[in-house]
């Protein structure tokens, strides 16, 4: 297999093309608590649960940034980071 800027933007080490995965614990963690916060919309419940939802994409964020499969995946995790910031500079 050739090591071209393709190959290392969308495939793994195996050569296997990947975009997606299987969600891992932090990105469940996020899609329920992030869920919760629609039913749980005020008080105490409310703020904990959009820390944990913040805090595990977040992590996600730093995990793909860090340790993704490919290129494709760390440019993700930047993104969202990125859009994380700037959602709370300007929201906050």
């Amino acid at each position: 297999m050739e090591n071209t800027l393709v190959d290392k933007t969308f495939r793994d080490s195996n050569g296997k093309i990947v975009l997606a995965e299987m969600p891992n614990p932090p990105l469940i963690l996020w899609i329920v608590a992030s869920l919760l916060t629609l039913v749980f919309t005020s008080g105490k419940i409310n703020t904990v649960l959009d820390f944990l939802a913040n805090g595990a994409l977040f992590t996600w964020a730093w995990m793909e940034l860090f340790q993704g499969v490919n290129y494709f995946r760390r440019a993700l995790g930047l993104a969202v980071l990125i859009a994380m910031i700037v959602y709370k500079i300007q929201y906050n």
